[in-house]
């Protein structure tokens, strides 16, 4: 895998090759010696160091048998998942099928009060209907490669959509107006998608702003996907993978984002509005 996108997961990345190097200079080693005994190519110690590639189980436990501290195994294994888990590789994440994958994101979000979500591509997961889900699912199945299970990873998606009804917790949700004429699905699914959109806007515990097309930016430019939980940890969505973020500062980045986007967007009646413009158009 290469270098990651996040200087977060990058950062945890390196502190891992950092531990794994003073563990192999303490042993009077080098990479190519480590790689030589491993039956390595150079190359690949070469990358574990540099922190381009993330090792794997079985590489940490040969690196730590290799430089005499196998009581570093635990540790180190430990270290390297949770530095894998902020760069999440979609098609990775789909071995286990993409229904199994939308089951894990239920107890994730239970954990968080306070749920703020831009999205600049498509309705957010938590405002999606079934028929949406599944089009949009189907078409990720599809460019990825993966076996297209869109019927169930929908219905597990709908699953955890349902904490929105839950009391005790907030919704923020900011859509480009674009979102509401990229066709997902069926032109009647589309327009079934765009009418749950109004009624979501009704929820006492959600709020949904539209960002109009004709608004100006001076301060703010489209932004990728991205959610924030509770304003302490950032979500972002790229094509081929999902970054999870925690260090404050970059926790921050994307809050002032969020402020910023919402300035732009319009609410209530005006939002009613653009979206009622989307419906209409389907005719």
């Amino acid at each position: 895998m290469a270098r990651s996108p996040s200087s977060s997961a990058q950062k945890a990345r390196e502190a891992l090759a950092a531990r794994l190097k003073e563990a192999m200079r303490r042993a009077g080693l080098d990479g190519t010696r480590v790689a030589h005994a491993a039956g390595w190519h150079p190359s690949k110690s070469s990358r574990i160091l540099t922190a381009t590639t993330l090792p794997s189980v079985s590489d940490i436990e040969t690196w730590c048998r290799l430089c005499g501290v196998p009581d570093a195994v635990e540790d180190l294994v430990a270290q390297m998942f949770a530095a894998d888990e902020m760069y999440s590789v979609w098609k990775r994440r789909w071995r286990g099928g993409m229904a199994t994958d939308q089951a894990t994101y239920g107890p994730q979000f239970r954990r968080h009060r306070r749920i703020k979500v831009y999205s600049a591509s498509v309705v957010p997961g938590f405002l999606q209907t079934f028929a949406y889900a599944q089009a949009l699912l189907s078409t990720i199945a599809r460019f990825n490669g993966v076996p297209d299970h869109a019927d169930d990873a929908a219905a597990a998606r709908l699953e955890w959509v349902q904490l929105v009804h839950e009391p005790g917790r907030t919704f923020a949700f900011l859509i480009e107006e674009s979102v509401l004429h990229y066709q997902v699905g069926a032109p009647e699914d589309m327009a079934d998608q765009l009418v749950h959109l109004l009624t979501a806007m009704t929820w006492p515990a959600v709020s949904v702003g539209v960002i109009p097309m004709t608004a100006q930016r001076p301060d703010m430019w489209v932004q990728e996907t991205f959610s924030l939980f509770d304003d302490a940890r950032a979500n972002v969505e790229l094509l081929t993978a999902e970054i999870n973020i925690t260090t404050p500062s970059e926790v921050d980045g994307y809050t002032k984002a969020f402020t910023e986007l919402s300035k732009l967007a319009v609410y209530g009646a005006q939002a009613r509005t653009l979206v009622g413009r989307a419906f209409s158009s389907l005719e």
